[in-house]
């Protein structure tokens, strides 16, 4: 066989012409190229055989088709996946739980699939211009929070490849002195987590900082959730690292994130999911946003990679679809909007 080069090719092979598209999609938002989908007559007779790291096979009834697996194996060293679980439909927890399990099985098979920002990629963020010739000003109806006070409410950024860019612009486009902190949950290399806190925070009002025992999230703080252990809130509101690692395969682990922070600051905790591989994030989205909580995503043709905020989308929790830049300058009028809101309560109760 040829060698592979780039990213691995997936052939799928299913007599079920619904099982084939979702397991076409659920391969494509992981970085998988589709060398072959079809059902098993058309491989039997296909003229070149396709050269597949990885065959995904589905079959109603195995009994139906004898001759299958024999060709597969006379034709590909690939390993073949046999008997997967018929996905649920799109859109559900349900759905999502499946996409992960299958996740889990191409790994166990072509290793570790989510790409990751590089080190190089970081760093080319701070050739960006400096946010003092772009960023707004505090608009007047917003009383300028103090740094040292802390957050009543907090804003959770998930992102993972193409996140830190635009996290960044994000983070750039924000006035100083609103009244929210941030907990950022990036997917990330555990070797580039001090290169990613000096390149966000260099120009920005809102400065990154790793979590650490006992602090409280204030006012202004970007708090980035450390790659290794899991992380919660004690009852004081106070970060606490746990002895175990993030569930899933990449840390920190976004949906455990949010159930985390929620657990503490129930609907005062709101979400952006931006740029990213995968749907980390689309399995507790919809559980926030039940109870209360805004759910935002960066729209699709922003992103470096769409699939985790277009997951998110595709739950149906989604309040608002934007740019980094337009993310931005909604957050800053929907505090504004709860300021008015406040203020008027405050002269109607004098």
């Amino acid at each position: 066989m040829a060698g592979h080069t780039g990213r691995p090719r997936v052939g799928i092979v299913s007599d079920i012409v619904l099982q084939r598209h979702r397991l076409q999609n659920a391969s494509s938002k992981v970085g998988l190229e589709v060398c072959f989908s079809g059902d098993p007559e058309r491989l039997l007779g296909y003229p070149d055989f396709p050269d597949a790291s990885l065959w995904l096979v589905t079959l109603e009834d195995d009994a139906d088709h004898p001759s299958l697996f024999e060709h597969l194996l006379d034709n590909s060293d690939a390993p073949v996946l046999f008997g997967l679980d018929l996905a649920p439909k799109t859109g559900g927890t349900d759905y999502f739980r499946w996409e992960r399990r299958l996740l889990a099985k191409l790994e166990q098979e072509l290793g570790p699939l989510e790409e990751l920002d590089s080190e190089d990629t970081i760093q080319q963020l701070e050739e960006q211009p400096p946010v003092e010739s772009i960023a707004p000003t505090l608009p007047r109806w917003i009383p300028p929070a103090s740094n040292a006070a802390p957050a009543e409410s907090v804003w959770i950024l998930g992102a993972s490849l193409g996140g830190p860019a635009a996290v960044k612009t994000f983070l750039d486009q924000l006035p100083p002195g609103l009244p929210v902190g941030f907990i950022y949950a990036q997917h990330i290399d555990g070797n580039f987590t001090s290169v990613l806190t000096r390149v966000l925070g260099r120009h920005a009002h809102y400065k990154l900082k790793r979590a650490e025992q006992g602090y409280r999230v204030h006012n202004g703080d970007v708090v980035l959730m450390p790659v290794e252990r899991e992380w919660a809130f004690n009852d004081a509101g106070e970060l606490t690292e746990l002895d175990k690692a993030w569930p899933g395969p990449y840390g920190p682990s976004i949906d455990q994130v949010l159930l985390n922070v929620a657990d503490h600051y129930g609907p005062r905790c709101h979400a952006i999911l931006f740029s990213g591989m995968g749907n980390d994030g689309a399995i507790a989205a919809p559980m926030l946003k039940a109870h209360g909580s805004k759910i935002w995503v960066q729209e699709s043709d922003s992103c470096g990679n769409s699939s985790m905020p277009d997951s998110v989308a595709a739950t149906g929790c989604v309040s608002l679809s934007g740019t980094p830049e337009q993310l931005a300058r909604e957050l800053v009028k929907s505090i504004e909007e709860s300021c008015l809101i406040k203020g008027r309560q405050k002269r109607d109760s004098a």
